[in-house]
């Protein structure tokens, strides 16, 4: 189980949401890149980017900072946020992140997903968000009643690479993951996950691996590594 480090970014910071709402957010540094190399010397082998301005207004907002990040570190990029062109995906793959994550363009225009998996196999991810039992997109703020089952389908049918996981109701709370939420997403993804969302100290982390899922690939840590409630360098030895 890769433990994978969380950089969110907005208006060039590095901060953390609530539940994905805009105005919540605590800034934990002024120099996302820094940060990158941080979580990079205490043993990331993945690091996990996301443009917030570019999530909540639709294109890319942050580019600059982010090819500052690749550029800096030696580990793998991933990078999501208001990727929602043919272009922006291939920029930032150019650039050398290892893969792109689309989340609202992967539900509402599947054309441009199945054509960015035929031309960058095994790079291109999905991040299915839950909000109040549903997927959210556009920035968090809408929800489509869709049967999960039936879109991981459709995206393994694409050639979607990986999932990433995201329970928003628990999302930068450190109220602990719902553990039978994740494990009910587990048993129904027919490609590898990595999860996110409340992740809060060890024993979360402990009862991922205790699924014992052969499709859970990671899990993402965001606000519990910047207050210190998990110490990363530890969980990465500990489960990477």
């Amino acid at each position: 189980m890769n433990i994978v480090p969380a950089i969110d970014i907005k208006d060039g910071k590095c901060v953390r949401l609530l539940r994905g709402k805009v105005g919540t957010e605590t800034i934990f540094s002024e120099n996302p890149q820094e940060v990158a190399k941080k979580w990079e010397s205490l043993g990331a082998s993945l690091i996990h980017v996301v443009d917030l301005d570019g999530a909540f207004e639709g294109n890319p907002k942050n580019f600059e900072i982010i090819m500052r990040i690749i550029s800096s570190v030696n580990c793998d990029v991933q990078i999501g946020g208001g990727i929602r062109t043919h272009n922006s995906a291939k920029v930032y793959l150019d650039a050398g992140a290892c893969t792109i994550i689309l989340g609202t363009a992967a539900f509402l225009d599947p054309g441009l997903l199945e054509i960015l998996c035929n031309d960058f196999p095994g790079r291109i991810a999905v991040g299915i968000d839950i909000k109040e039992g549903k997927i959210a997109i556009r920035g968090w703020r809408d929800v489509v009643d869709l049967d999960t089952q039936h879109v991981l389908e459709e995206f393994q049918s694409k050639g979607v690479s990986k999932i990433l996981n995201t329970n928003i109701d628990r999302d930068g709370t450190l109220e602990g993951i719902n553990i039978a939420e994740i494990n009910s997403f587990l048993s129904i993804s027919p490609m590898p996950v990595i999860a996110s969302g409340g992740i809060a100290k060890m024993e979360d982390l402990e009862k991922l691996a205790s699924l014992n899922s052969n499709v859970l690939e990671g899990a993402i840590l965001g606000r519990s590594i910047y207050t210190g409630s998990i110490d990363l360098k530890e969980a990465i030895e500990r489960f990477s």
